[in-house]
């Protein structure tokens, strides 16, 4: 168990209606906004309009576009955009996506640098301008760290990064807006929230009460993940769903820790840069696969896993209730499931080898990494 210093600087207002006082804690910061959102979604069910309803003392400038899993080209128009107009500040209104973009976009005005360098760690940035995040999608924790997680095809590139500069100033988290989420991104989301979890479990070290902690967070998103699914318009149920998504990666899930491992997380990115498959599905896919892997490697942290979430005794069982979850909530569990080919499979382990991917705690190599294709390949 280690000595640590806990830092989260995000003002978090979370509940129905809590955006309503969001023109003042704008016009704290200046009066120009660069507002960064999706493609369609906010404008189809009214969010945007809400939101700039909202802002009366704030001249908006907007920033339309930024895809489910976002590119690097539509960070820096948005940058270019928002030293044109001279903003104050960033506000990101939407999923993970967006408010990862919102942060390296709100780096970039503010510096004078190729913000891909600044996430490669090749160049420093010493100030940001303040990020105010609008929560429509309850998965990533992003609203309340200091990370971002962006792609770079023309690097072949999918990275992530962690900066004290890129912590939003405010997140609004009402789990209202969450109604509209759709059951498969629902499903997505849900996963997103269990991997966040485990990799905080399969970190290094192993305080007890953090791991109670992290074992209601997941019995928690695996319950009311559930429940959204069939109850979509259910506040008690989206609340819970979007609290559960905020605590598993907000820092409470590492006290006394090292830090996570997210291996499992490397290889789900390079599923999605190479296919744009949605988060979430790569870690359904993954999860079960690096368990196995690691099942006589960790046999007593994954049975203790599965005693506390599943109520389980076995290594076997363990794997095999995360399986049926996610199979349950329509997430895919396999390769198969994703419609690959042979030569696509074979190009993401070529990719998974070439890129090094591996874990903080439990390092992966050639033959490893071989082998937990082979498991994700297997029905």
């Amino acid at each position: 168990m280690e000595n640590f210093v806990a830092y989260n600087p995000v003002k978090l207002h979370f509940g129905m209606n809590c955006t309503q006082g969001i023109n003042e804690i704008a016009r704290k910061y200046g009066t120009k906004a660069l507002l960064v959102y999706g493609q369609n979604s906010v404008i189809k069910f009214g969010y945007l309009n809400k939101i700039l309803s909202q802002l009366p003392d704030i001249e908006v400038i907007e920033y339309k576009g930024i895809k489910p899993n976002p590119v690097i080209e539509d960070v820096y128009k948005a940058i270019e955009k928002g030293k044109e107009q001279q903003v104050d500040m960033v506000i990101g209104l939407g999923g993970g996506s967006v408010i990862d973009s919102a942060k390296v976009i709100a780096v970039g005005i503010a510096n004078e640098i190729d913000v891909w360098d600044f996430m490669k760690s090749k160049v420093k940035a010493t100030k940001s301008l303040p990020l105010i995040c609008i929560l429509t999608l309850a998965a990533t924790g992003t609203e309340m760290n200091g990370a971002a997680v962006i792609q770079n095809h023309q690097a072949n590139e999918k990275i992530g990064f962690v900066s004290p500069l890129m912590y939003p100033a405010h997140s609004y988290l009402d789990p209202s807006f969450t109604y509209t989420v759709g059951k498969s991104q629902t499903a997505f989301a849900t996963a997103d929230i269990i991997a966040h979890a485990l990799e905080a479990y399969f970190g290094k070290d192993e305080p007890e009460v953090t791991d109670q902690i992290t074992f209601g967070i997941i019995r928690t998103a695996i319950t009311y993940g559930k429940l959204c699914i069939s109850g979509p318009n259910n506040f008690e149920y989206r609340y819970n769903h979007m609290l559960s998504a905020t605590l598993a990666l907000n820092g409470t899930s590492y006290f006394g820790k090292k830090g996570g491992d997210w291996g499992v997380h490397g290889i789900g990115h390079l599923l999605s840069l190479l296919f744009d498959t949605p988060h979430g599905a790569t870690l359904s896919i993954v999860y079960p696969a690096w368990l196995k892997y690691h099942s006589e490697i960790i046999p007593e942290r994954i049975i203790k896993l599965g005693k506390h979430v599943f109520g389980v005794e076995s290594v076997d069982d363990t794997i095999l209730h995360f399986e049926n979850y996610f199979a349950q909530i329509n997430c895919p569990i396999r390769l198969n499931d994703l419609s690959l080919t042979r030569e696509q499979i074979e190009l993401f382990l070529e990719s998974a080898i070439k890129s090094k991917v591996s874990g903080a705690n439990y390092q992966l190599n050639d033959v490893s990494l071989t082998k937990m294709v082979a498991l994700m390949s297997n029905n």
